[in-house]
């Protein structure tokens, strides 16, 4: 969603006749985009704050702060770091052109019900891939989230927007999308009532593409009907990220997940009876407040059950204003470290073994970028969204190649280019 946010913020400031800079050393406006999610995110905008007031009061140009982290802590950013020139929570980009222009601190964060289009075309990072917002903001209150109070309650953008940008991303010649949401799968457009499966409908239709994605799903709202249009769309890859965050009946109800540990197993059981081939992963917490031994090894039995392709794992820390910040945070640092670092090494032994039983395939891969440390190695996603690593030369940028694995580690797979995809 980040980096979306800012593709569209460069295109901004792209229109207005400004151009990107190779070095922040070298520019006349500094915009830092911020996350909230986690309590570093936090601490690393505040230490780089630091860094950049000498650059400031040199050279006498533009700093401003975006994004969660300013709609959260907007009064402390002025209050730490003054050389800060103006602040935008994620409400209010369509903004950000008239406050640069000022030459007073300006803020902008407000909350607003209707959906603001940005018209300017994205700087994207990417010639093959693309993000499409479809919708912002949350109205779960999961108690250990802080996305309802930074990007407020969801929106929905229009239908017809969402279409028209996949068109022209289609005609301009990307061919894989990523469809972004809070919770892509509570999508429901205002007048026509059409929701997310809808749109995969209708994107399946747009001739060019090659690959459909979209994330995050609530397993909440993950329902048969969804299941089976993934089946049943072929340019909608087999790859779905469904959080768990926790294995236990009892963190679960604490989280307000909405759900249990069975019902999340019966999702995954649809899941894979629609979808064999379907690649999983997800996102744990561990040390979430009242969490006792028990509840961490249901966790552990999860992973074990389910299997997943690859998770995103954190500590749980407290955000202001969640519901579980008023908890005690009784789980001790150290045993929410030892708990993190169980769960990576169980996971990593799974998805070697999962790894292990690809070598000898050949697969379907979009190249997307190439080694720092050599020139002769690319990188691409195949349709489970598996990081994959081959030698090749510049013409494979942006192209879907066949590569044949033929090594493998927990984290990537290893290959040789076997050709060009027609």
């Amino acid at each position: 969603m980040n980096v979306n946010d800012s593709e569209h913020i460069g295109g901004l400031l792209q229109q207005e006749g400004l151009k990107p800079v190779s070095s922040w050393q070298e520019s006349d406006l500094i915009i830092i985009n911020t996350c909230a999610v986690r309590q570093k995110s936090e601490e690393k905008l505040f230490s780089l704050l630091g860094r950049l007031k000498p650059w400031k009061q040199k050279k006498k140009k533009t700093l401003g702060v975006i994004g969660c982290v300013a709609q959260l802590r907007r009064e402390e950013i002025f209050a730490k770091a003054p050389h800060v020139d103006f602040i935008v929570g994620p409400d209010n980009y369509h903004r950000l052109l008239e406050l640069i222009k000022f030459e007073a601190k300006q803020m902008a964060t407000n909350w607003h019900s209707d959906w603001y289009e940005i018209s300017a075309l994205p700087l994207r990072a990417s010639q093959s891939s693309a993000y499409v917002t479809i919708m912002e903001g949350c109205n779960n209150f999961c108690a250990y989230c802080v996305v309802p109070f930074t990007r407020g309650r969801e929106k929905y953008r229009p239908f017809t927007y969402i279409l028209d940008e996949v068109k022209k991303l289609a005609d301009l010649g990307y061919q894989e999308i990523h469809f972004l949401g809070q919770n892509v799968n509570s999508y429901r457009d205002q007048a026509s009532g059409k929701d997310l499966v809808d749109i995969l409908e209708k994107a399946n239709q747009i001739s060019g593409l090659r690959w459909i994605r979209f994330i995050t799903s609530h397993p909440r709202y993950f329902d048969q009907r969804l299941a089976k249009a993934m089946a049943s769309l072929e340019k909608v890859c087999a790859q779905l990220h469904l959080p768990l965050q926790a294995g236990s009946n009892n963190i679960l109800s604490l989280m307000n997940r909405g759900y249990t540990r069975e019902e999340y197993l019966e999702k995954v059981a649809m899941i894979r009876e629609y979808i064999p081939s379907i690649s999983l992963s997800t996102d744990i917490i561990v040390g979430f407040p009242g969490e006792e031994e028990e509840d961490f090894q249901q966790t552990l039995e999860m992973l074990e059950k389910i299997k997943f392709d690859n998770i995103y794992s954190f500590r749980f820390s407290p955000r202001p204003r969640t519901a579980a910040a008023k908890l005690e945070d009784n789980v001790p640092p150290e045993t929410k470290r030892q708990r993190l670092l169980e769960v990576q090494a169980r996971q990593k032994e799974i998805q070697s073994a999962k790894h292990k039983t690809q070598v000898g395939q050949v697969m379907e891969v979009l190249c997307t970028g190439k080694s720092k440390k050599d020139e002769r190695i690319f990188s691409g996603r195949n349709e489970a969204y598996q990081v994959i690593n081959f030698a090749a030369n510049e013409e494979v940028m942006g192209k879907f190649v066949l590569v044949k694995i033929t090594d493998y580690g927990p984290y990537s797979l290893r290959g040789k280019m076997h050709s060009f995809v027609d």
